[in-house]
């Protein structure tokens, strides 16, 4: 748990640091224009856009290295037995179906059932399988797992999430700025400069409009585990994926990957009324419909 949070923290600031110098050398050091009475939108917005997008893009550069030591997966490079065998030659014959290049295929300790894909790109790609969904299911809906994983990576969610939240993340971080200098001019009558006023409003509502506006970056992360399902029932058959959905369903209660790691993984937590809202996954029954549907 504590490796987990300081690798988390130590990440995280990695790559503050890592931004901040990129701003330096870009000359955006200030977002005030030269009178000290006005924003400089300009500086603004690429300041709002190396942070929103500079932030989501080396989170998904590092994704695999990250993962990796979050969950102590470890990849198959010679397989050991037949099941390991089993698993990348599954995966190999999937990745040929989808048309990219063959991920790398781990087993991490864990005993929920679950697994996760991710990397930044199409055809360098990692999926991961825990000991606990070995254990649980049988392989038929090991297989049609997989196919979920695979379809991840086949459809492009890992980069088209980086992109969406890259640009809430910049939004987020402009309109916060300019409700700050607003409240900061207007209410306390700061004429130049900016004073305490603008850094404690400007912290307020970037969390308050990065909480609003991360629902939008989870209704994406909801849909696309649907075009996920449909794709791997075309890769491994409707039944396996239904009967896949339906043992995560009886397991649904058991422990899930990290937080960090939670919108990567087959399935998510259960919730209801406006907490439904800020769920990375739907809820099974609907994904198994959804299925039964087509």
């Amino acid at each position: 748990m504590f490796k987990r949070v300081g690798l988390f923290i130590i990440t995280n600031l990695a790559i503050v640091l890592v931004l901040g110098i990129v701003l330096s050398l870009l000359g955006v050091d200030r977002l005030l224009d030269e009178s000290g009475v006005g924003l400089d939108m300009g500086n603004l917005i690429i300041f709002a856009a190396v942070f929103g997008f500079g932030g989501s893009f080396i989170s998904l550069l590092i994704s695999k290295w990250t993962a990796k030591r979050l969950t102590g997966a470890q990849v198959i490079t010679t397989p050991r037995n037949e099941t390991e065998a089993w698993l990348v030659a599954t995966v190999r014959e999937q990745a040929r179906l989808a048309g990219i290049g063959m991920p790398e295929v781990a087993i991490y300790d864990a005993p929920d059932a679950n697994a996760f894909a991710t990397g930044a790109r199409r055809n360098k790609a990692l999926v991961a399988v825990s000991s606990g969904l070995l254990r649980a299911m049988n392989r038929d809906e090991v297989e049609a797992v997989l196919a979920h994983e695979v379809s991840h990576v086949g459809n492009g969610d890992m980069i088209t999430l980086a992109l969406i939240q890259g640009v809430v993340n910049t939004f987020v971080i402009v309109a916060s700025r300019v409700v700050g200098h607003l409240v900061d001019r207007v209410v306390f009558k700061t004429e130049r400069g900016h004073g305490p006023a603008f850094y404690i409003t400007s912290i307020v509502t970037q969390l308050v409009f990065g909480i609003l506006a991360s629902t939008i970056v989870f209704w994406f992360s909801r849909q696309r585990e649907f075009r996920a399902d449909a794709s791997a029932a075309r890769l491994a058959g409707p039944q396996k994926m239904v009967a896949a959905l339906e043992k995560l369903r009886r397991n649904v209660n058991q422990p899930h990957l990290p937080d960090q790691m939670a919108a990567f993984g087959i399935s998510g937590g259960v919730a209801s009324g406006l907490k439904r809202l800020f769920m990375t996954h739907p809820p099974l029954e609907e994904r198994i419909a959804a299925l039964k549907r087509r």
